[in-house]
């Protein structure tokens, strides 16, 4: 990841709605969640959860799909991964600090799998 991106990932989740919603998105896991499950989930209003999905997306922390009529959203894995690789790409200046020594805390595949309808 460029620097550029680390700044856009970061910025997107300095907010409270939006870490709550990529959250849920990680939770959710490959199947992802449409706009009314999560907004039901996390008490935000529609119009709000639009801006808020919008603005991961843009950070490249979040991906949608339309299947059938209607719209999933998931989380990138591999921008996640990214964006912690960088994170703790020097942590402790090599020094065991106690952390994991991997960059990716999920193994799921990067690809969705579809919802049959």
């Amino acid at each position: 990841m460029s620097e550029e991106q680390i700044i856009k990932a970061l910025a997107a989740l300095a907010h409270s709605v939006r870490l709550s919603v990529f959250r849920a998105l990680v939770v959710a896991g490959a199947d992802g969640l449409t706009p009314s499950v999560l907004a039901e989930r996390l008490g935000v209003p529609s119009t709000a959860l639009s801006f808020h999905l919008k603005e991961l997306m843009n950070a490249g922390l979040v991906r949608q799909e339309r299947v059938s009529r209607n719209l999933f959203y998931r989380a990138a894995y591999d921008e996640m991964n990214a964006l912690l690789g960088y994170l703790t790409e020097n942590c402790c200046s090599g020094a065991d600090c106690g952390q994991a020594t991997t960059t990716s805390c999920c193994p799921i595949a990067t690809q969705p799998t579809k919802k049959a309808g």
